[in-house]
């Protein structure tokens, strides 16, 4: 029986992702297959490449403020506002660069086709350069360039990227979507800028949520940790959002737990 976890996209939300894999590995629930868009190929690939959670989360201790200016200050205009030439030096560093490939536990990452509109797969070759693809937020990051086609992040076509896992061979698919939540009211906020701005943000948040949503129906089990407002700040004080996901981890559970015995137990019979 292969275990398969598919960690969505969802900038700082996505350090959600670290609280769901303490509780889900701590209960011996330690997935097979890991596919991952944007943040989630982040957090995936440093577990995939550490072999353990505890060190992923060393890491984004460890990221403080000045850390998250300076890999953010490396300017251009070219498609976008940051290279990322410092983030993939970063990549580097703290996680290595092996080959997707070589890893123990089955990897992918998910970024997009900007000219097509398709989902790229990167299950082989350099770790750090599949995450840098994935990453690539539309106008903040300049597109990686492969051969002849840009690429962007893959929370744009794989939000939450269940079926990628479940096309991998998982037998059980738990999916974490980070997009599961809208805001419930605009009123008292209208006045511009602030209007404008909450609306272009909503607007961008209802196509996440309902991609997401769609995305979510491979999978058996969702655990979805109530992120909704979680800011950029958060990338250097990280532990309100870690517990944000050990608490919805702990909800999902007592039913991931039921399904993984009684298809332990079938197995068995037959």
């Amino acid at each position: 029986m292969k275990i398969g976890l598919a960690l969505g996209s969802g900038g700082p939300r996505g350090l959600a992702h670290i609280g769901v894999m303490k509780v889900l590995l701590k209960n011996g629930i330690k997935p097979d297959i890991i596919a991952g868009s944007s943040i989630g190929s982040l957090i995936g690939g440093a577990y995939a490449a550490f072999g353990t959670i505890d060190k992923v989360e060393e890491v984004a201790y460890s990221s403080d403020l000045k850390t998250v200016f300076t890999l953010l200050f490396d300017p251009t205009l070219r498609l976008g506002l940051v290279k990322g030439q410092k983030v993939v030096k970063f990549l580097k560093e703290k996680i290595g660069d092996p080959q997707i490939e070589t890893l123990k536990t089955i990897f992918c990452s998910v970024a997009t086709n900007i000219n097509t509109g398709e989902a790229v797969v990167f299950d082989k070759g350099s770790l750090s350069e599949a995450i840098r693809a994935s990453i690539s937020i539309p106008f903040m990051f300049q597109p990686l360039k492969v051969g002849d086609t840009l690429l962007v992040d893959g929370g744009l076509t794989q939000n939450v990227p269940a079926k990628i896992v479940r096309d991998k061979g998982a037998d059980i698919v738990i999916g974490v979507n980070l997009s599961a939540k809208l805001s419930e009211s605009f009123y008292g906020s209208m006045r511009f800028p602030v209007g404008l701005y909450k609306i272009a943000d909503e607007s961008i948040n209802i196509l996440q949520y309902n991609l997401a949503k769609e995305n979510c129906k491979y999978a058996d089990f969702v655990i979805s940790p109530d992120v909704y407002g979680v800011g950029w700040d958060s990338f250097w004080k990280p532990r309100e959002v870690i517990e944000m996901g050990e608490k919805a981890a702990e909800l999902m559970l007592p039913q991931i737990m039921d399904r993984v015995r009684r298809r332990v137990f079938r197995r068995k019979i037959f």
